[in-house]
């Protein structure tokens, strides 16, 4: 009775899940994608248009090869994947069935299961002696019938096993991966390469002969002929354990033991990723922290831990260290500030508000003999130690990347190169530890590949190409959605990365990603790439070429192919990129005010400044620090009494953006009415001063300083109400009061670190240097107008001045005492125009004025 019952609840089975359903048939071709929606509620707090505590619902979109489908939304991710499934199922019409097969079926179907696992044969790896030589795979006899050693010694043309050494385990510790070479006192037979033993008489020992690209692998000498593949026995196992190993395999190590390799094959974009510029925030960092990056290049290349002393500076200290630099008036342009890549000053925050240590950083790399390799010390202060150390990571691959490239520099550059990088090198430990880099380095990248002498021949009778950026740009696919990606901004893209041959139609695949997201600005991606992307709008495609990077970047991306691309020649060769972009998330900022206003505080600082134009009469207005002309763009949407508008800005980028939005909308073929008569954007510096701007009705700079030092943002006022000499000066700048309500309500990203969760406050954007409290506003505002004989009167926008904690955006506008004539304003001479024209445009009805 008891047999019956089991075995009737044997042929029962369990109950499948509609997921389970769905592999059963499809496998991994099935792809469930999760959508997070956030569901909002009512809020008290004024200003706010949505609640400061926020629910997460979850979505499903499930790809099969026959159809796609989409869930509804349920508080479980679980959830919404059965859902899709069992939509998937219901379209598809699948049963459910119960499998009852009989013993010789079911044993047919384990053999059918298992029946690839089992080989005689694997693939392995070898790595001639001679530098000269490729790596090439080989195929290892692993049958029962012998000792795989024997047959390692056989490759090797060595006696017998005894012969043989193993190296240390390559690669994860759980590895069995290592390298199989000669006994040094052994004897060598014919295995070794004839350009290395010829006229040489006798028998000679391998001690001569270093194996340096397998030395470099395995962080030991290695001598002679040597054989990498994954085969042995695993502790306490008496089974013997293998796997294949590819020759794309070994470049991806080769790869991994650079400073960004880690970085890009974690990225799983070895031919477009690159190690980025700057830690911005945590969220906006794709990829391995940069702490984590150099950790695991230290372990590759067998070095001690590093070591990061982070010393907390107090804040009487940094405040009167930031009010000399205030005091101080630099002429240094502003865009050397941005482009420097490890974050801002700090200043003294409000002691109500939380505390205001920065932190200065210190990084120091030893060998496994602690003796010291480089240490850097900079003087830059950060307002959270994480972002102390994830810098000072940064600084050191950033260097090492830069060696990595040059690694034959003669040792007294190299001492001067890390000291211009703000590093202390020890040439003699340095060499001592990289010695096989610069053989492996200097001639692997280079072998066996010639450049295409020019990409432009390729495309000469093709009159749609545009070349720039060491690349062919060619058409532009799809129509213009207006949604551009910006600096700042995290954009999604689809790429796909094909080697072509000059004269033929194939194409060797290299690399693709369906969805491969990055910050702009970053340098997170190659400069061609973003180049090409900041060109493309939401849901357009285009192609680009260019030459080819070196051949390790080439076999590691390949594949399966790497094994025929190998033994290629890649003459005449290039690198096709085709590119989609698919979505654009703005900075966090821009997001967060037109989530949480209404309208979005944006539109709320155009309605402030289109208030003062039309009560000043303004007619000429100059926008400091334009960006992609949002301010110039709104402006032509409101009733106002401008006829002048001009733009600057640092980024050429962006003000090529504004240029293509304006023309449009001020085109002969635009609809709009507007009395803007002339508009001109220019590249430069918003803290020199150029004669062509001087005396304008109106001028804004909204949302601009705390994107500067403090001491710039200091410089900037002093020039421009002491040259520029503006009738009307709107400056607007966060209140760092109202951060506190703006951080809960947003989610906390599940991936901040927990320091940065317990920090008093964040800044609303990864970019600023500092936000000031209504005090500190107050205060530089009142005494600029004091110096410059302006008066000043407070606002802003977001919430009320008469509620803590006061106006999301402050804004200061200064007004030019009536005694303080224009005359008078000190002015230079009308030579004096370091700003370089972009975009000018006039009215062909009209003239400029």
């Amino acid at each position: 009775m008891g047999t019956q019952e089991s075995s009737a609840v044997a042929m029962k089975g369990p109950t499948l899940t509609p997921k389970a359903l769905i592999y059963q048939k499809f496998g991994t071709k099935a792809c469930y994608r999760i959508e997070e929606i956030l569901q909002l509620a009512d809020n008290d707090c004024l200003g706010l248009v949505i609640p400061q505590q926020t629910n997460s619902l979850y979505r499903c979109y499930l790809d099969l090869p026959e159809l796609s489908v989409t869930s509804d939304t349920f508080p479980r991710k679980k959830d919404a994947e059965q859902s899709a499934a069992k939509i998937a199922i219901e379209k598809l019409g699948m049963q459910p069935t119960i499998n009852n097969p009989t013993p010789q079926e079911a044993w047919n179907e384990l053999v059918a299961r298992v029946s690839g696992v089992f080989t005689d044969e694997i693939e392995a790896i070898h790595i001639p002696c001679s530098i000269e030589e490729h790596v090439e795979t080989l195929t290892l006899d692993v049958s029962d019938n012998q000792y795989y050693l024997d047959e390692i010694a056989k490759k090797l043309n060595v006696a017998d096993s005894s012969q043989i050494l193993v190296s240390r385990t390559v690669g994860k510790a759980s590895s069995e991966m290592k390298l199989y070479f000669p006994n040094p006192e052994a004897p060598f037979l014919a295995s070794i390469s004839s350009d290395i033993h010829a006229n040489v008489e006798g028998n000679i020992k391998m001690e001569q002969i270093l194996n340096k690209r397998a030395s470099y692998l395995s962080c030991q000498n290695i001598y002679g002929d040597a054989i990498l593949a994954n085969i042995g026995y695993k502790w306490k196992s008496p089974d013997l354990f293998y796997e294949d190993i590819s020759l794309c395999s070994y470049y991806r190590m080769l790869l991994n033991k650079v400073p960004d390799g880690h970085y890009k094959l974690s990225r799983e974009a070895i031919l477009a990723a690159e190690l980025p510029t700057a830690f911005t925030a945590r969220s906006n960092w794709k990829g391995p922290t940069p702490r984590d990056l150099l950790c695991v290049f230290c372990r590759q290349h067998r070095l001690s831990e590093p070591i990061f002393s982070v010393r907390s500076l107090s804040s009487p200290e940094t405040s009167s260290e930031l009010s000399e630099m205030c005091k101080k008036s630099k002429s240094s342009r502003l865009n050397e500030e941005i482009e420097m890549a490890d974050g801002g000053a700090a200043d003294d925050i409000d002691k109500d508000m939380g505390k205001s240590d920065t932190f200065r950083y210190e990084v120091k790399i030893l060998s496994r003999s602690q003796e010291p390799i480089v240490d850097c010390s900079l003087a830059d202060t950060y307002r959270k130690e994480n972002d102390a150390i994830q810098n000072s990571a940064l600084k050191v691959l950033a260097w090492l990347n830069k060696l990595f490239k040059q690694l034959d520099m003669p040792m007294e550059k190299l001492f001067s190169f890390g000291h211009a990088h703000d590093i202390n090198v020890y040439p003699l430990n340095f060499s001592r530890e990289f010695a096989t880099c610069l053989s492996i380095y200097g001639v692997t990248q280079n072998y066996s590949l010639k450049r295409c002498s020019s990409l432009g021949s390729l495309y000469i009778n093709q009159p749609h190409i545009k070349q720039e950026n060491g690349m062919i740009l060619l058409n532009i696919e799809g129509q213009d959605s207006g949604v551009f990606p910006s600096p700042g901004s995290l954009t999604c893209i689809s790429y796909v990365v094909a080697l072509v041959r000059k004269g033929q139609s194939s194409k060797d695949p290299l690399e693709s990603n369906d969805e491969f997201e990055f910050e702009i600005g970053a340098g997170a991606v190659i400069n061609q790439l973003e180049a090409c992307v900041t060109q493309l709008s939401v849901n357009q495609a285009a192609q680009f070429i260019i030459e080819l990077p070196s051949k390790d970047l080439i076999l590691a991306a390949a594949g399966e192919s790497a094994k025929h691309l190998s033994q290629s020649n890649l003459w005449n060769c290039y690198l096709e990129y085709t590119v989609k972009v698919l979505r654009v998330s703005e900075p966090l900022e821009d997001r967060m005010e037109k989530a949480l206003f209404s309208p979005p505080l944006s539109k709320q600082r155009v309605q402030f400044a289109v208030a003062h134009i039309n009560e000043s009469h303004a007619t000429t207005l100059v926008d400091f620090g334009c960006g992609s002309g949002s301010l110039l763009e709104l402006l032509l949407e409101h009733t106002t009494t401008i006829e002048k508008i001009v733009g600057v800005d640092l980024s050429r980028k962006s003000l090529i953006r504004a240029a293509k939005i304006l023309h449009q909308k001020l085109s002969s073929n635009s609809l709009m009415q507007t009395s803007i008569r002339a508009a001109v954007l220019y590249n430069g510096s918003i803290t020199d001063f150029d004669a062509r701007l001087y005396g304008f009705d109106i001028g804004t700079c909204l949302e601009v300083i705390e994107h500067m030092e403090e001491d710039q943002a200091c410089l900037f006022g002093d020039v421009v109400l002491s040259s520029f000499c503006p009738n009307v000066l709107i400056v607007s700048t966060p209140n760092y009061e109202y951060n506190p309500i703006l951080n809960r309500s947003t989610i906390p990203n599940k991936e901040d670190d927990s320091e940065e969760k317990s920090a008093p406050c964040k800044f609303r954007n990864h970019d600023h240097k500092f936000e000031w409290t209504r005090e500190q506003f107050n205060r530089w505002a009142t005494d600029l107008a004091v110096r410059h004989n302006y008066s000043v009167e407070f606002s802003g926008v977001g919430g009320s001045g008469d509620v803590e904690p006061g106006f999301a955006s402050q804004i200061a506008v200064f007004g030019r005492n009536s005694s303080c004539k224009a005359g008078k304003c000190w002015k230079m001479e009308e030579s004096s125009q370091p700003y370089e024209l972009v975009w000018e445009w006039t009215d062909s009805s009209g003239s400029a004025l």
